[in-house]
């Protein structure tokens, strides 16, 4: 119980102030004057203001509180290393038994998780979860804050005040001393880069508790494919350069070999990507006879702004003797051997369009084009009626890389092109506009040429099922060959067109290796706390990906279908750090957090950081014991008493309780107070009338 008094006047104040005002003049001047009497009078009229006061006794039912004490646990990527999850663990046990055995103690446990953000590198934020836990709790029952930890916070507050905790925190320090760790990290690298292009990428070797720095190498990779070595001094900077090897994005992966003393080897590794532009990309587009849709393909070519294209159309054969004037033949005359023997390797594309072979190229200029394709150039053949008749380009050296041969047949019908089975998967064909599989709604065309054993991906189908349009690679190059010359039909926007500048950029994209259009392609991203994998394919359900996670150990994901030629898998992914996804001879590399995040790049176990603002709040910062089974003993304080000594620490106490109700005894109300008030008022004229 708690006792109070509290007045409730029943008339205003000011009319109080009025009567308590007019009568206390005589009472004063009696009081001056030693007039008899005047002491009761000064009595009677002081019992009359309580009246008018109207005092009450509050007699208050309160219950104790327990006094709240915060239980910190960081279980961020730090503390999963070298034993510190078991240590942290052991070491929260018994914290939470020993807090237990305080009666007047009431436990408050908080969980600080890794903050995953790309956009910050506060991962460890303990004092955030702190004051995040303790929101619904007044400031009078805190008894105070106990953290577990590795002493790697990040979001330590400059004052005490910024806390807004005014009890005392302690830190339990996980970890050993003298700990050592290697890391590698990434200094400077560019987004993007052009093919073809050098780029440099600026890294470091740092070490941590090593007394002597020594050379360590430092292993480089491009894509999963190790490329080079390099030996390294600890604490210097060193650039790395080579030239962007392809479009889309490029994995540079750094590895710096382990020292069996280091702490951990997760940041051993570390990435980046780097995203390669074709800049001016060189195609040659060579046109043979002239036909409808010549203009197509340099159209679609000349559209792209990032294309250089070099366009001949060959109009005069040299067998063609009609006695024209040279200076009246062609604006410039073509220059073979500069583009198809000395200058044939800096083009990125080579497009026939309807080209046979007239005597204008000799069979020596197609055994190069056919060495170009091999060693990792491109070539696409848009055929017409010249690819079955003498003089076709199937009958050059090239025909080793083409993928299917005339089988002399040409077939002028009517038909729908067919997105093929294989069509369905591949990204080249897979998704055109309006593409349904048994009647697209989209033109038709009227010519085809028939082939022979078709080598390669049949994506697109004529009429009968005959390949229309075939894909295959050769060596490091690749191939594509169209069977119709019609698909300016859908230029023209005959008979409502079709998608011919999707279907045409695609295949041209896949040509040059645009990575997104890879067939056979394994993919690795993430989404909040989920890793995200998908696996393209032409074939079937493909094996489980093998995913590698950032502390080394691995995990099967199962693949589920998500579209044709399209299997998806996830799996939660919060730790921070690289992720490696492999699926046969296919990898992808993903990074969860930030690039170079903190949690990583300071490991070792310390009490420096956490010491200024828990000696300003009282507490104490001490290691636990190597087990995690030795903590302080606890001690109930006094609030603002000491909360440390040796071998101990400090729980305040507060003393806060909670109300139940108040009882309201009124004073001078009823017979007693009238009493009261008329015994003095009688004292009082008694005295003076004597």
């Amino acid at each position: 119980m708690e006792y109070n008094f509290a007045f409730d006047p029943q008339i205003p104040i000011w009319q109080i102030a009025t009567i308590l005002g007019l009568v206390a003049l005589p009472v004063l001047y009696g009081l001056v004057k030693q007039v008899r009497g005047s002491i009761l009078r000064f009595i009677a009229f002081a019992a009359l203001a309580l009246a008018l006061f109207n005092p009450s006794l509050l007699v208050e039912d309160r219950d104790p509180l327990k006094s709240v004490v915060a239980v910190v646990t960081d279980n961020t990527a730090s503390q999963k290393i070298a034993g510190r999850a078991e240590q942290t663990e052991t070491a929260r046990l018994a914290l939470l038994k020993n807090l237990a055995a305080l009666n007047n103690v009431e436990v408050r446990e908080i969980s600080a998780n890794d903050q995953i953000s790309t956009t910050t590198d506060v991962s460890s934020a303990l004092f955030s979860a702190l004051k995040s836990g303790l929101k619904d709790i007044p400031q009078e029952r805190l008894g105070g804050a106990i953290l577990i930890t590795d002493g790697q916070v990040h979001d330590i507050p400059e004052k005490l005040s910024e806390l807004g905790i005014r009890a005392p925190i302690h830190a339990l320090i996980t970890g050993k001393e003298n700990e050592k760790d290697r890391q590698i990290v990434i200094t400077d690298a560019p987004r993007y880069g052009v093919v073809g292009e050098p780029y440099d990428i600026t890294y470091e070797v740092k070490e941590q508790g090593f007394d002597t720095e020594q050379p360590v190498a430092v292993s480089i990779y491009l894509d999963g494919e190790l490329i080079t070595v390099e030996e390294v001094l600890p604490g210097e900077p060193y650039i790395f350069s080579d030239t962007v090897s392809h479009g889309g994005r490029n994995v540079i992966e750094l590895r710096v070999e382990a020292s069996p003393e280091e702490l951990t080897e997760t940041n051993n590794r570390v990435f980046t990507n780097l995203n390669g532009i074709r800049e001016n990309l060189r195609v040659l587009l060579v046109s043979g006879e002239p036909h409808a849709g010549e203009r197509t393909w340099r159209n679609l070519l000349k559209s792209d702004a990032s294309v250089d294209l070099v366009h001949f159309t060959i109009l005069r054969p040299p067998e063609k003797q009609d006695g024209t004037p040279i200076s009246q033949l062609s604006l410039i005359a073509f220059p073979t051997r500069e583009l198809f023997v000395e200058k044939i390797d800096e083009f990125d594309l080579i497009i026939f369009d309807r080209y046979s072979r007239r005597g204008v190229l000799p069979i020596l200029y197609f055994e190069n084009i056919a060495r170009y394709v091999r060693d990792g150039g491109a070539v696409l053949l848009a055929a017409g009626p010249e690819f079955s008749n003498e003089g076709s380009i199937a009958d050059t050296p090239l025909n080793n890389v083409i993928p299917a041969l005339p089988d002399g047949n040409l077939r002028e019908v009517p038909f729908k092109p067919l997105i093929s089975d294989t069509g369905a998967k591949h990204p080249v064909t897979k998704g055109l506009d309006n593409g349904k599989s048994e009647d697209p709604d989209w033109s038709r065309w009227f010519r085809s040429v028939g082939v022979q054993e078709p080598d390669g991906d049949i994506v697109m189908q004529g009429g009968d099922q005959e390949p229309l349009l075939v894909l295959n690679r050769y060596d490091e190059g690749r191939v594509a060959l169209l069977l119709s010359d019609h698909a300016w039909l859908w230029a023209r926007g005959f008979e409502g067109g079709g998608p011919h500048v999707q279907l045409l950029r695609r295949m041209v994209h896949w040509l040059m290796k645009e990575p997104e259009l890879e067939e056979e392609r394994l993919t690795a991203e993430t989404d909040g706390n989920f890793l995200v994998i998908n696996r393209q394919t032409l074939g079937e359900q493909p094996d489980d990906v093998d995913v590698t996670k950032p502390d080394g150990t691995d995990v099967a994901v199962a693949l589920t279908p998500n579209g044709a030629g399209l299997f998806t898998g996830q799996i939660e992914a919060p730790e921070i750090g690289l992720y490696q996804a492999k699926n046969g001879d296919l990898t992808s590399l993903v990074h969860m957090g930030p690039p170079n995040p903190r949690e990583f790049s300071e490991v070792l176990s310390s009490t420096s950081k956490l010491e200024p603002i828990i000696e300003a709040s009282r507490g104490s910062i001490q290691r636990v014991s190597e087990a995690g089974d030795a903590i302080p003993r606890l001690l109930e304080i006094r609030p603002g008493a000491t909360a440390r000594g040796n071998g101990w620490i400090g729980i305040e106490s507060t003393g806060a309780t909670v109300l139940n109700g108040i009882n309201r005894i009124p004073l001078f109300t009823g017979l007693l107070g009238l009493a009261l008030l008329l015994m003095a008022m009688a004292g009082m004229w008694t005295r003076e009338g004597r």
